[in-house]
């Protein structure tokens, strides 16, 4: 029996003047959402991703914080593995990668930060080695 806990993240719910579109920009681009699997195997679903186990910082900031958008109330940071390969294909597609050495430590791992087509940013991690 459960001793009722959580276990982690069952989802990320936001606004969009068309999801639909949105929705696929993020499968299209990032492999993210409905259908998509875990790189290892497991398929996603009708309505889920199957995102693979791993560390996920849940944070809140301080509300004049200049780490994203003001006028945002959230950033969106997915694990990646490949940092630089991903940027890449994204540059591709004319999606632009923002990158700045200050972020990256050999502590915390590589970053990069994207924006969606409705203005969120995205910022990519790639964990340290382990």
């Amino acid at each position: 029996m459960s001793d009722g806990r959580v276990l982690g993240m069952g989802g990320l719910f936001f606004r969009s003047s068309d999801p639909v579109a949105l929705s696929a920009w993020y499968r299209d681009y990032l492999g993210v959402g409905p259908g998509c699997g875990d790189g290892a195997g497991q398929g996603g679903g009708e309505w889920f991703w199957f995102a693979q186990g791993g560390p996920m910082v849940f944070q809140p900031f301080e509300a004049g914080s200049d780490y994203f958008a003001r006028d945002k109330s959230f950033m969106i940071n997915l694990r990646v593995e490949g940092l630089d390969a991903l940027v890449s294909r994204l540059g591709e597609s004319e999606i632009v990668a923002e990158r700045r050495a200050e972020w990256d430590s050999p502590e915390t791992g590589r970053f990069a930060r994207i924006h969606d087509p409705d203005g969120n940013a995205i910022e990519l991690w790639e964990p340290p080695a382990a």
